[in-house]
């Protein structure tokens, strides 16, 4: 069809995260077109888009659990429809992978990813709490991450392959999947937008943008290390109410001077300027995330 196609005629083809998986199949169409994502609602979207003001953009999408279309628009019942979701995604898209003997196996894994948001996940302990190799769990992140059910956040190292032997931190592209505290759904929520404009550098200006978290030795932590090119261009840090910056924070933007250093805090009066470190009510931040593009 593409190359039979009318001069300037333009081909639109629309589709789940399945496109991506079976990309490899048939005609590469290499060089001949331009991918995008869509990833769900964010605050800025709904900001841009309607008359809604941030904090209440961001308590839409917290309330609801997240901005797929359908719990975030409509009336629907959004537990009802959420678990549906699940069971389709598990039932239809991943069975395309696996065996029907794994399906299980895999709800059961969903379940225990669910409960482990925001935290290093150790694939070797999992494996054994579910009698399964990790290599086998590698295989089932790596499906569920290819059908952006689950959002991979590996640790920053300029070593890629010292970064893929650490342990990621796993969110979900629904937030109302997340089985935790407020803090821990608020951390979710933010990682998939910042997801979804590392995921518009990449479409739209051809970046090479990627999502990273920083962890030393001592346990320490970065919560969200956005980067161009393997340069680290943002630093966030994620805090319910908490406004005082971490000295670790502190201390790595001044090791990357040329990154944006930023405490992004849900409950907070007024915005502030501490060193090298901004601290910012988070509403109004994500509203300005990819504004002017």
């Amino acid at each position: 069809m593409y190359d039979g196609r009318a001069p300037r005629q333009a081909i639109l083809v629309t589709g789940s995260a399945r496109l991506d998986a079976f990309r490899q199949a048939g005609e590469s169409l290499a060089g001949r077109y331009f991918s995008w994502h869509l990833l769900p609602v964010t605050v800025h979207e709904l900001v841009a888009t309607t008359d809604t003001a941030p904090e209440e953009a961001l308590n839409r999408l917290l309330i609801r659990g997240g901005g797929f279309p359908e719990p975030l628009l409509a009336d629907a019942d959004a537990r009802r429809w959420r678990q549906l979701y699940l069971d389709g995604l598990i039932r239809d898209d991943i069975l395309e992978f696996s065996r029907i003997a794994e399906v299980q196996a895999m709800r059961l894994f969903v379940q225990m990813l669910r409960e482990r948001v925001g935290s290093p996940v150790s694939l070797a302990s999992m494996a054994r709490d579910l009698q399964l190799s990790p290599t086998t769990l590698s295989r089932y992140l790596g499906i569920l991450e290819t059908l952006h059910i689950v959002l991979i956040v590996r640790p920053f190292y300029r070593n890629i392959a010292r970064a893929l032997l650490k342990e990621p931190k796993v969110y979900f592209y629904d937030t109302g999947l997340v089985k935790g505290d407020d803090g821990i759904r608020f951390e979710n929520a933010c990682a998939t937008m910042l997801q979804a404009e590392v995921q518009r550098r990449r479409d739209a200006e051809g970046q090479e943008a990627t999502l990273h978290y920083i962890r030393d030795k001592e346990g320490r932590e970065i919560d969200f290390v956005v980067c161009d090119a393997d340069q680290p261009t943002e630093l966030v840090e994620c805090k319910w109410s908490d406004a005082a910056v971490p000295r670790y924070l502190a201390a790595t933007a001044a090791r990357f001077p040329k990154a944006r250093a930023t405490l992004l805090v849900r409950h907070l009066r007024h915005r502030e300027q501490r060193g090298a470190v901004a601290v910012e009510p988070v509403a109004p931040w994500l509203a300005d995330l990819g504004a002017g593009h």
